[in-house]
């Protein structure tokens, strides 16, 4: 291995640890700001809520883990993430996006193991909470933001 390789290879997993650094934050930030939008901030107990909170990001860290995962090695270049950082990006938030409309059906509809407060609005079309569906349209491109600002 030579030096040059060396740095890059601790230039994109550098990359890939502030990412999911910043996404853990930003995820734990969202979830517990539209809890809300949840019944559970109503019915649920402190424990059951923060229970969830934990639960929320943990599943959302899973997700951005898996999402990029998959996004690289479907899209990435050999020279990641100095060219094709838009592919990945744009991957990544289409795997996120449709993991959480097919989630949120899932525990809403199917199981129903959380509902909808009447204050979260629904994308018509999906019947999608738009606060959730907004987190993977958001967090997964400004987690990444982050992390390449502070790229050396």
């Amino acid at each position: 291995m030579t030096v040059g390789s060396t740095l890059n290879e601790q230039s994109w997993l550098g990359l890939l640890r502030r990412y999911l650094l910043a996404s853990t934050v930003l995820h734990l930030v969202w979830e517990i700001v539209q809890l809300p939008l949840y019944t559970l901030w109503r019915t649920g107990t402190a424990r059951e809520i923060a229970f969830a909170i934990v639960h929320c990001t943990a599943g959302d860290l899973m997700i951005a883990t898996l999402a990029l995962v998959a996004a690289l090695l479907i899209a990435a270049t050999p020279d990641w993430p100095r060219k094709g950082m838009v592919q990945v990006v744009v991957l990544t938030l289409a795997i996120g996006i449709g993991y959480t409309i097919y989630s949120e059906w899932l525990n809403t509809v199917v199981r129903q193991s959380w509902a909808y407060a009447p204050a979260m609005p629904l994308v018509p079309w999906v019947g999608t909470g738009l606060a959730p569906l907004l987190q993977w349209i958001v967090v997964p491109p400004l987690a990444m933001k982050i992390a390449r600002r502070r790229a050396p």
